[in-house]
């Protein structure tokens, strides 16, 4: 398996965030209270409508009607409305689909310090969707979101890093954000750290910690990723002997036991 790359698993941030991410969403017996309220133009009030339209809790599920609430809550410079309108314009879901308004709210909210529209504002400028291509102006605001934690921001400066793309090429900086969002339960971050353990790039080789990178990898998700890096575990655990491989598994119960929900 050596010589496998460890930027395989590039994944686009924008498939994966959820539509709802900043706060609670509104109770359903609320919903009528917030309802009356909304005539003080309170913006965490027309922001929590928006959320319990876009649930649809206490109301009928509708993007359009959330929409209207999070532009008047954005309006009124609530980041994580602005956040949301950039989901629903990046989707095309209760507006019309149009990449650049969706960069223009994802960049209010980021400037707000929003780490998951730092986060997807990166992806645009990376991917040049809805603004210019300009991976040092991406990696400024994947590196703003890692450092407040954002697992999908420290994983795409994982890949940069291993490419070389927007930063210096550099493999310890690599394995520095993958690890911090593998241990955060990020299944790219994991699998791509096995990858390093695997080939000895950066790390010394190591296959027991591949196998635990892969194997906590494998316990979530599904489609060609996941199968391909079910196949690197499977191919690990035949480097390993019994002991190493019950250490291993060991290994494994405990970082399940300390990071719950991962």
């Amino acid at each position: 398996m050596n010589g496998t790359s460890p930027g395989f698993l590039k994944i686009i941030p924008l498939s994966i965030v959820l539509l709802i991410s900043i706060v609670g969403p509104a109770r359903s017996q609320d919903i009528q209270a917030l309802l009356r309220m909304a005539e003080g133009g309170d913006p965490e009030v027309l922001f929590s409508i928006g959320v319990a339209y876009g649930k649809g809790e206490g109301v009928p599920k509708d993007h359009a009607e959330a929409a209207k609430w999070w532009r008047k809550a954005a309006e009124a410079g609530h980041a994580g409305a602005q956040y949301n309108l950039g989901i629903l314009y990046g989707k095309g879901e209760g507006v019309p689909q149009d990449y650049a308004e969706s960069v223009k709210w994802y960049g209010k909210a980021a400037e707000q310090g929003h780490a998951g529209a730092q986060n997807n504002l990166g992806v645009a400028y990376e991917t040049g969707q809805g603004a210019p291509q300009d991976y040092a102006e991406a990696m400024k605001w994947y590196r703003k979101a890692a450092e407040q934690g954002h697992a999908g921001a420290q994983y795409n400066l994982g890949v940069a890093y291993f490419n070389g793309q927007g930063v210096p090429k550099d493999y310890a900086e690599s394995i520095r954000w993958y690890r911090k969002a593998a241990e955060q339960g990020h299944a790219g971050a994991q699998c791509n750290l096995g990858l390093f353990y695997d080939d000895g790039q950066g790390v010394p080789q190591d296959y027991l910690l591949a196998y635990f990178w892969w194997s906590l990898a494998t316990s979530k998700g599904s489609g060609a990723d996941h199968d391909r890096c079910v196949y690197y575990r499977d191919s690990a655990a035949g480097q390993l002997n019994p002991e190493q491989l019950a250490k291993a598994r060991q290994m494994i119960r405990d970082w399940e036991a300390t990071h719950p929900g991962k």
